[in-house]
């Protein structure tokens, strides 16, 4: 168990996330869980938070961090969905969606829950 300590404060504070795709869409290969991991990555370490684990199937993801006291877990969350699903990199949904005449798919990547 990691520790983190500061001047008044000694916690750990730990959050396990699932992530699940829009209408539980197939929509995830893993060369994208890869760069979501990254994207992941880069997201906690601009709230001085670790991506501890990182997993995930074709419509979910399982996230472990460990962030700190001053962290909002509602802002953090709301960052890791919101900047996974608007950052760029989303082209094989697109392609995907091409191929089945679909103009857009920003529905099937928000994710819910």
């Amino acid at each position: 168990m990691e520790i983190r300590k500061g001047r008044r404060v000694v916690s750990s504070l730990h959050a396990h996330m699932v992530f699940v795709t829009k209408r539980r869409g197939k929509v995830f290969n893993i060369a994208y869980l890869k760069r979501l991991e990254e994207i992941c990555r880069d997201v906690c370490s601009d709230f001085e938070a670790e991506l501890k684990e990182f997993n995930g199937e074709r419509d979910y993801v399982h996230l472990l961090v460990i962030y700190p006291p001053k962290v909002r877990l509602s802002e953090l969350v709301n960052s890791l969905k919101g900047v996974s699903s608007r950052r760029p990199g989303n082209l094989h949904l697109l392609e995907r969606a091409k191929e089945r005449g679909r103009a857009v798919v920003p529905e099937l990547f928000r994710w819910f829950g």
